[in-house]
């Protein structure tokens, strides 16, 4: 059996983190979680992972300046990222796309729409 893609959720909203972690376990993919980019970054130092998905709007370190430092790394460097967010402003969309970002999906999400994006971009 093929090891299972590793996915690292980043969002402040509890609820949100919860509603991330059934849609994608439910359908096979390892989740860890982090409450905002701080906490992100001090998970990857340490872990691996195939995917991070990341909010826009939270506390002490947004996504835009995590996709920034996870970019401007080395270790996690070229890993996907995917923006869930509620935004959908072109202005925000080109920044995170300027930043580093792989791709952008609008909150509320779609399971399956969820899903088929992290496939496509964890090779």
């Amino acid at each position: 059996m093929s090891k299972s893609t590793r996915i690292l959720t980043v969002d402040d909203s509890a609820s949100m983190r919860a509603l991330l972690n059934h849609a994608l376990s439910t359908n096979g993919f390892d989740v860890s979680q982090a409450d905002d980019g701080v906490s992100a970054l001090e998970w990857l130092a340490v872990n691996e992972v195939d995917v991070v998905i990341t909010d826009i709007n939270m506390p002490r370190l947004d996504g835009f300046g995590l996709i920034e430092q996870v970019r401007g790394g080395t270790r996690h460097r070229d890993r996907p990222i995917l923006v869930l967010t509620t935004e959908s402003s072109d202005e925000k969309k080109a920044r995170a796309r300027a930043a580093g970002a792989t791709g952008w999906i609008v909150k509320p999400f779609d399971t399956e729409k969820l899903v088929a994006a992290v496939r496509r971009v964890a090779h």
